[in-house]
């Protein structure tokens, strides 16, 4: 894609989304990533223009445990599968990008069980992060405490060119672009490395950095990448919503317009991580959390079925991120109706963004502040242009363009 162009994405986690087996201990391969295609239509409709799509590749259970990044998983089908979806994305003018894992692969990915039986000089050993001399032989160091989750080791070169030929492999199979997974946990040099080696053959490819906390201005440009995850701004508008008190939500926006100047981040209220947010503040005030989003800076994502309302907390135990990643129905006909206002909420805040497209660089400017109550101006970078947004915890949110019309309303 240009680089200067700022979609909106549907962030979709496959496996969930069709119904694959998640920790079945034999799963039977099925080509179960072709219902995608039945919601593309839908995804159009809804005014995305593009999916950000969670793991596809071969994984031993949840996607982020990977066993070969260069084949699709059985569990969602094969590469046919894969190619019929990115043209039938292309035939709707969706792009496509990737989520990948290049922090850890999963413990029993074949590449490493062979470096640990035959030693750090065997073909694949530079990939990964092993003790060699460990207590009990060779040993994995594993990410974050996982024990199931093999740390590659960034610092070779083995791995940079294997991280640089599985981007390009699936970027010439038509895609747009990377969502770097834990991109927190890998030194930025690894990614400075990578990432403009890819870009001399496919220069319009977007990065993503998964990046939680920190300073995303200095991991930006220390990195490469095009954006980061805002999760300060997911943070609070939760925080803000739930707990009555809109005065974090001005901090973080100023904090939001600083950002802006350095790069767009990439917004969000939902993804595959956290609970959903309409458990988090309630189905009437997910749309308000949708309205923040989508009149403030930023290339926004919608997660799938947030927009209509789906409910679901993740729990900190095996199986907790099921109730946040469910399976979908085969059509978008099947969806139960109670979403539908939530739904419409989303298409009509969609198009009122695509309506004023310098939204993506905005910044705010607090024209009203109270723990209940809280209104800004949205400008757009060259001052042409602006909305001014009120969200009012009792009484609904209002966008007014610069006329003084009211063009959007959603009353509690």
């Amino acid at each position: 894609m240009a680089r200067d162009e700022q979609p909106v994405w549907w962030h979709v986690y496959p496996l969930g989304f069709c119904d694959a087996p998640i920790r079945d201990a034999d799963p039977a391969p099925a080509t179960r990533l072709r219902r995608l295609l039945g919601w593309l239509d839908y995804a159009a409709d809804l005014g995305v223009t593009g999916l950000l799509l969670g793991p596809v590749f071969a994984s031993q259970s949840h996607g982020y445990d990977s066993l070969d990044l260069l084949r699709i998983d059985p569990r969602l089908g094969g590469d046919q599968d894969f190619d019929d979806l990115v043209a039938a994305c292309g035939e709707r003018g969706l792009r496509i990008v990737l989520d990948g894992v290049f922090s850890h692969v999963g413990d029993r990915h074949p590449w490493l069980v062979d470096a640990l039986a035959h030693g750090p000089d065997s073909e694949h050993a530079g990939l990964f992060d092993i003790v060699w001399d460990a207590d009990g032989g060779p040993a994995p160091r594993v990410w974050e405490g996982h024990g199931a989750l093999a740390r590659l080791d960034h610092a070779s070169a083995q791995t940079a060119d294997h991280v640089v030929d599985v981007m390009e492999h699936w970027l010439a199979r038509g895609t747009d672009g990377w969502r770097l997974d834990a991109a927190y946990s890998v030194d930025t040099a690894f990614w400075a490395r990578v990432i403009p080696r890819v870009r001399a053959r496919f220069p319009h490819a977007w990065f993503l950095g998964e990046v939680i906390h920190g300073d995303y201005a200095a991991f930006v440009e220390a990195s490469g990448v095009d954006t980061v995850t805002q999760y300060e701004l997911w943070k609070a508008v939760r925080s803000s919503i739930a707990d009555r008190n809109f005065f974090e939500l001005d901090w973080t926006l100023r904090r939001h317009n600083e950002l802006l100047g350095h790069f767009t981040p990439q917004t969000f209220v939902g993804n595959h991580d956290v609970t959903r947010v309409a458990s988090a503040v309630g189905a009437d005030h997910a749309v308000t959390a949708a309205a923040i989003l989508l009149t403030v800076g930023g290339v926004p994502s919608v997660y799938a079925g947030d927009e209509q309302g789906f409910t679901g907390v993740k729990e900190d135990r095996l199986g907790g991120d099921d109730a946040v990643r469910p399976a979908f129905p085969d059509r978008p006909e099947d969806l139960a109706p109670w979403g539908s206002s939530v739904h419409r909420a989303h298409r009509e805040l969609l198009a009122l963004r695509h309506r004023h497209p310098w939204l993506t660089t905005a910044t705010t400017t607090t024209t009203h502040l109270s723990s209940t109550r809280y209104a800004y101006r949205t400008t757009s970078r060259d001052a042409q242009d602006w909305l001014d947004v009120e969200h009012d915890l009792d009484a609904g949110t209002f966008v007014s363009d610069r006329a003084g019309r009211i063009v959007w309303r959603h009353a509690a």
